[in-house]
């Protein structure tokens, strides 16, 4: 087993009030995301575990495309990865953003 720590800066806070959300499911090629808001607004942690070792190069480009993309700040992502591709891996990183949008009633 691999992990993997990124920290990025993101340009805004990623919008919503949702405190925590899910997203997939650990199987083979694809991941599970927890996503907590935790974080200073201008910061962005991914924290990966993964069986597939060798990998720190693609995910360190993964993680930087997601952050430019999405800038998620104040959100801590924890990935428990199944051997995903990495459009798998972006796709459920944006689900998991695209959750913590959402306001909370």
């Amino acid at each position: 087993m691999e992990s993997l720590s990124f920290q990025h800066a993101a340009r805004r806070r990623a919008g919503g009030t949702w405190q925590m959300a899910i997203v997939g499911v650990v199987a083979s090629g694809n991941l599970e995301v927890l996503v907590e808001r935790v974080l200073p607004n201008s910061e962005c942690q991914l924290e990966i575990r993964t069986a597939a070792a060798g990998f720190g190069e693609v995910w360190t480009a993964v993680a930087a495309d997601f952050v430019e993309r999405y800038s998620p700040g104040g959100l801590r992502f924890s990935v428990n990865d199944g051997g995903a591709r990495p459009d798998t891996v972006l796709l459920r990183l944006a689900q998991a953003a695209r959750l913590m949008e959402r306001s909370e009633s």
